[in-house]
């Protein structure tokens, strides 16, 4: 008996050192990176050197130069300002009309098969490329006139509902029907149901949907480069300002780092303010 209690402690200890190897690796693979970031952006360029050892080094005088040079670079305060406006009115009519479309949808669908193929249709849309749509959207938004911001914001409504309604409608199955039949009791309307009982239990689906989108529509490149390229240059977004480091003779690593670490700066803090709730949200989400 006490060998048996001894073989399970001893694979115990061996899952338990196992995991927390796991863990130090995966941190390593964020840490790392990070500490990359972070001391090329503080080096100059003359501290840039192919040895190994040297890029890894510390600087040797921290200096924000290359902040200050980024900045003026990507014009950075007018590309910043861009890039918030266009997520944040994203992430506004997002988190209204995705979580509408996902009520309506997610409480008829187990009623009628109507609305069972509307939520296939829409969740197959997950499914289709940027690079099938990419040349029709071009020329589409090109003709109608909205090859500007308002039609990036359009474009990533219709791009992030598949996803949205996915996570919407799954987190709608924790709340139980009897809510909205009490309120349907008390002369509650559908619309003031859905606003007074409904949205405000989504609280924590609100925050995953929110952050998930806001580091899709921030860090998006390539739908902005293709769509405001026939627009005018007044709407380019951060990242987009950012490619002015990659040149077909190289990149400034320390210019483009410099760069990444302001960039990186607002969506970090929304994460921070996030967090508990984006927690609350997979879980809750994840469980009927």
């Amino acid at each position: 008996m006490a060998t048996i209690k001894k073989k399970i402690k001893n694979k115990g200890n061996i899952a338990v050192w196992g995991r927390t190897l796991l863990l130090i690796l995966l941190a390593l693979t964020i840490v790392f990176p990070l500490y990359m970031t972070v001391i090329i952006a503080f080096k100059q360029p003359t501290e840039m050197t192919n040895d190994v050892s040297g890029a890894l080094a510390l600087p040797r005088h921290f200096s924000f130069q290359n902040f200050i040079q980024a900045i003026q670079t990507t014009d950075f305060f007018h590309t910043i300002g861009n890039s918030l406006f266009i997520t944040i009115v994203t992430l506004i009519v997002v988190v209204i009309f995705h979580s509408m479309a996902a009520y309506a949808i997610g409480r008829k669908m187990n009623k009628h098969k109507s609305f069972n193929f509307l939520y296939l249709y829409f969740i197959s849309g997950m499914f289709v490329p940027f690079s099938m749509l990419m040349l029709p959207l071009v020329k589409e938004t090109s003709i109608i006139g909205i090859d500007n911001k308002l039609g990036l914001i359009i474009l990533y409504t219709v791009f992030f509902f598949p996803m949205n309604l996915l996570l919407y409608t799954g987190y709608l199955k924790n709340i139980p029907l009897a809510l909205e039949e009490a309120a349907y009791v008390d002369g509650a309307t559908t619309w003031t149901t859905f606003w007074k009982v409904i949205f405000p239990l989504l609280k924590p689906m609100h925050a995953t949907v929110i952050v998930l989108t806001a580091l899709s529509v921030w860090n998006d490149v390539m739908t902005p480069l293709v769509i405001l390229s026939g627009g005018s240059g007044k709407d380019t977004t951060l990242p987009l300002a950012q490619l002015l480091f990659q040149t077909q003779f190289g990149t400034n690593y320390n210019l483009a780092f410099a760069s990444y670490l302001l960039a990186l700066v607002p969506i970090l803090i929304l994460y921070l303010f996030a967090q508990k709730q984006i927690i609350n949200g997979v879980v809750n989400g994840s469980v009927k």
